[in-house]
């Protein structure tokens, strides 16, 4: 079976003069694997995020997701294939906050059709999630800013996974957390992605989640940072 993310001789340098360029030669991520990326502020997480995700496009190489060539795909199919094939988790939750968490929670579903039928019922989907992600019986008409950071970070959680994706992507989700919140916090979310079988990327500086992964990359073993000169 195909990788679920794969990239091949991939270069990209942001424009301007404090941009900076990364290559990738080889990575790819098996579909139902978990991968942690293991790197220091500044050593290019966002920019190879944004290249899977297809915000932005690589200059010389191929990034593939789910066999899909992204450079092929135009604008609109790019947005709609992203919407449909990755569930993103980022760092500050991006929710809205005058949101109930069902509307938080089944956002990306009006932009992706096929995965809303594979949801089915949503808002049955929507509490289940919470269910499984340990949040408060009703919590599905609050409004997003009412919330803890915790659970603000299991309603993040809970929009990546519902309608099935096939690969998540997480962005430090777990930074704004202590050791303990943050081991319950990845308990709930692999116990969610293993009955899913997604895939997971989750790119982070903090060592101490590595032995919950299939894998662990040091970034720097993978990808070349080209910094701008002074």
């Amino acid at each position: 079976m195909a990788p679920i993310i794969s990239l091949q001789d991939v270069q990209f340098r942001w424009p301007g003069r404090t941009g900076f360029g990364l290559s990738v030669p080889q990575f790819e991520l098996a579909r139902g694997e978990a991968v942690l990326l293991l790197g220091a502020s500044g050593s290019g997480k966002s920019t190879l995020l944004s290249l899977i995700g297809g915000t932005v496009l690589a200059s010389q190489g191929t990034v593939r997701v789910a066999g899909e060539d992204i450079a092929s795909l135009p604008g609109g199919r790019r947005d709609r294939f992203r919407a449909e094939q990755i569930g993103m988790i980022f760092q500050q939750f991006n929710l809205l906050p005058f949101g109930s968490v069902l509307d938080n929670i089944t956002l990306p579903l009006r932009f992706a059709p096929e995965r809303r039928k594979r949801a089915g019922d949503v808002q049955r989907a929507a509490a289940g999630l919470c269910a499984a992600l340990a949040l408060p019986e009703g919590l599905l008409t609050a409004k997003a800013a009412t919330l803890s950071v915790g659970q603000q970070q299991r309603v993040a959680v809970a929009r990546a996974l519902i309608g099935t994706p096939p690969l998540l992507i997480a962005d430090e989700p777990t930074s704004a957390l202590d050791e303990t919140a943050q081991g319950q916090f990845l308990d709930l979310m692999f116990q969610q992605i293993r009955a899913q079988r997604s895939g997971l990327l989750m790119v982070s500086h903090d060592p101490r989640m590595a032995d919950r992964f299939d894998r662990v990359i040091e970034m720097a073993d993978f990808l070349h940072v080209e910094r701008p000169a002074a």
